[in-house]
């Protein structure tokens, strides 16, 4: 046993303040007003929002209930930091410090500070009337039927961080050690580093909010923030977001360009680290490697440049990192579930990914660490109930607007609804809006009894005949596609998580799909729908393989690991 603290790790929390006045009419549960956001939005989100404040409070009590002390929320924790979010998400983390001693180490996510002087945010709610309205902060943008409030403003740097200030951001007395990349100092004016635009006309001095603390004797926990505003080329008002270009897929990529400090001051933790006998944990919002490890490589083949391609780190930031001496990173970010590690010369990287608490599967990690090694477990909420006050108000909308209603509505527990949102998700973004219109079109209502015939037709088998048909499951004549695809980004998201989700009979089938109809993505796509398909269904053997290998605890150590399903 370690006498090293355990440590919990909730990424990408999302918390939205649901009880929050976010001054407007909200929707009426019960005799209580909520700030409620529409399901049409949630429902082509990567994430759900109305949902995060019950279980960012079942993963505290749960990390209550074991005795960690400890708690890094690896960015994200906020909703879209919101002024009124924010101001209640450090309210209810003082109630667990105050409660229960913990103590909450913060990194800054895209979604939680923008920039130098912060951002507006336009989101849609429902109003008393059940109707959909939208709340903005942008005064000059809201028009008839909506609503104005500075409470939905998102601040940026250094005010943002001004109500996390006690989550690690700033020295406390209790600390045993902390410092930044620029010294002992935590001023925000001694924290700052130069950034221009290629055309040199759009330059800025940022703050970095990244520090190393020691919480506990031997335990060094080295919180990078990894958040790159990279100005624009042009002219442009002072702090105005169009300045900047957008964190959200910039991450470790443009932080090797625009913060090298922040790999030289790497490299000097790290060596200290071995000089002193310390355990140090590295953190940031954003994966240093490719948490999928090269699983969605047909990503990019059918969809082109996707989020998760433009968000993938580079092969120079692994050799930057093993080069500073970095072995061990936790990444939030992507909503993903995995354990990535490359080697290089004697030097050896692992990054574990994080899953999100307000997508599939929602889950934190504990770890157990000690000064030569790590064990990592997974700690899943799909048991959690759904706040049946939430699904009320969906199916109020529903009716309001006329739809139908969805079947994340009747989910019995909190995983069935968010496999529920994925299918929504799938229906209602990706499959309309990221799969061609020509492929939408020819599949859209087909079993995959349908699509085989399809394939086979268009002769996309790897039968040696090319003809005939294939042996598939009883359900395959009346199982939409839509299903099949469903699980196919379930399967890309949970990795591990997600086999006993998707039922075994179902895991055999997309088995069987890639053995007679899979193409690799290396043979690229011809342009035809049935040459689109065989690349799809060759990914979930890929998928399939690395959630089989994947274990619900890992162990790390002396630059090996291994891993076990708990």
């Amino acid at each position: 046993m370690s006498d090293l603290p355990r440590i919990a790790v909730i990424a990408d929390a999302h918390f939205h303040d649901l009880e929050g006045d976010f001054e407007f009419p909200g929707i009426e549960i019960d005799g209580k007003k909520l700030a409620v956001r529409s399901w049409t939005d949630t429902r082509e989100s990567t994430r759900v929002f109305n949902e995060s404040a019950k279980v960012l409070d079942e993963a505290l009590a749960e990390v209550a209930r074991r005795g960690i002390r400890h708690v890094v929320l690896l960015g994200d924790y906020t909703d879209d930091g919101q002024r009124q979010t924010t101001a209640r998400l450090r309210t209810i983390l003082d109630g667990h410090e105050s409660t229960y001693g913990t103590r909450f180490y913060a990194l800054p996510g895209n979604h939680d500070i923008f920039g130098p002087t912060g951002r507006h945010h336009t989101k849609q709610f429902l109003d008393r009337n059940d109707a959909r309205v939208f709340v903005t902060s942008d005064a000059g943008k809201a028009g008839p039927g909506s609503y104005a409030t500075p409470r939905m403003y998102c601040e940026g740097y250094p005010t943002g961080l001004a109500p996390m200030a006690g989550l690690g951001y700033f020295r406390r007395p209790d600390y045993l050690h902390w410092e930044t990349p620029f010294g002992a100092s935590d001023r925000a004016e001694d924290r700052l580093y130069p950034v221009s635009s290629p055309d040199g006309r759009n330059s800025y001095r940022l703050m970095d909010a990244s520090y190393l603390v020691e919480p506990e004797p031997g335990l060094w926990l080295l919180m990078i923030d990894a958040n790159i505003f990279e100005p624009r080329d042009g002219h442009f008002e002072e702090g105005d977001e169009t300045a900047f270009v957008d964190s959200t897929g910039a991450g470790w990529n443009a932080l090797i360009k625009l913060k090298p400090f922040i790999i030289d001051w790497i490299a000097d933790v790290s060596a200290r680290a071995a000089k002193l006998g310390k355990a140090l944990l590295a953190f940031s919002h954003y994966p240093v490697l490719d948490p999928f490890d090269g699983a969605t490589g047909a990503e990019s083949v059918l969809f082109g440049e996707t989020n998760i391609a433009r968000r993938t780190p580079q092969q120079a930031v692994a050799d930057a990192l093993m080069t500073a001496g970095m072995t061990l990173h936790f990444s939030g970010h992507l909503h993903v579930e995995g354990v990535t590690r490359r080697t290089r010369g004697g030097h050896s990287l692992i990054n574990v990914a994080v899953p999100s608490l307000v997508a599939f599967p929602p889950a934190f990690k504990i770890i157990e660490p000690s000064r030569s090694a790590a064990s990592i477990e997974t700690v899943e909420l799909s048991d959690m109930a759904v706040d049946q006050r939430v699904l009320r108000a969906y199916r109020r909308e529903a009716a309001r607007a006329g739809d139908d209603a969805d079947p994340a509505f009747a989910a019995a527990d909190y995983g069935s609804f968010l496999k529920a949102h994925k299918r929504a998700l799938v229906q209602h973004r990706y499959f309309l809006k990221e799969w061609p219109t020509e492929v939408v079109q020819e599949i859209s209502g087909l079993s995959v009894a349908a699509v085989c015939k399809l394939m086979l037709d268009a002769g996309e088998t790897t039968n040696a005949s090319g003809q005939g048909s294939i042996a598939t499951p009883d359900d395959a004549a009346s199982l939409d596609m839509i299903e099949v695809i469903a699980d196919w980004y379930c399967l890309r998201q949970a990795g591990v998580l997600a086999l006993d989700k998707i039922a075994q009979p179902r895991r055999a089938l997309y088995r069987l799909l890639a053995k007679h109809f899979g193409r690799p993505p290396a043979t690229g796509w011809d342009g035809s729908t049935s040459g689109f398909l065989a690349v799809f269904f060759g990914a979930f053997d890929a998928f399939l393989d690395r959630a089989e290998a994947g274990g619900m605890c890992i162990r790390i150590e002396n630059n090996s690991d291994t891993e076990e399903a708990a």
